[in-house]
């Protein structure tokens, strides 16, 4: 199938557990993921949305898989921006395996589009809440401060 993906793997020192607590928690999630807020009961079928504290919405869609601690699949559509609303419905796989002492974060979104603007975006972003997600388990700070 042909489209666009963005694939990101980094390593945390934490454990499974700690790193799905972290991106299934939405009190927690708002400490990394830069000012934007996660709303959803984690369940199979449940909707989700992410949005800033003012109530402005950046992203909604559906959880497809939730597999603890193992794998989270989400159906992502982008609700801010017109041109990357158009796209349609992405799909984001984040996975976790266990390695020594840290935990293997890979997480792939995709778009059967090729040429995707959003996936263009994503790989901006998506490095700079990852990257703040592993400075804060490891740290107890995230390096980015929220956008708004």
């Amino acid at each position: 199938m042909a489209g666009s993906a963005f694939n990101y793997v980094t390593y945390i020192r934490t454990t499974p557990e700690q790193l799905w607590s972290a991106l299934t928690t939405s009190e927690f999630m708002k400490k990394f993921w830069l000012g934007v807020q996660f709303e959803t009961d984690w369940k199979v079928g449940s909707a989700w949305q992410m949005r800033y504290s003012d109530g402005t919405v950046t992203d909604t869609g559906e959880i497809l898989e939730f597999d603890p601690p193992r794998r989270l699949v989400l159906k992502w559509h982008n609700e801010f921006r017109p041109e990357l609303k158009a796209e349609g419905f992405s799909r984001c796989v984040m996975e976790l395996e266990p390695v020594g002492e840290a935990v293997k974060l890979t997480l792939t979104h995709s778009m059967p589009i090729e040429g995707s603007k959003f996936i263009g975006a994503v790989s901006g972003g998506w490095p700079q809440i990852l990257s703040n997600l592993k400075s804060l388990l490891e740290t107890g700070e995230v390096v980015l401060p929220p956008n708004r």
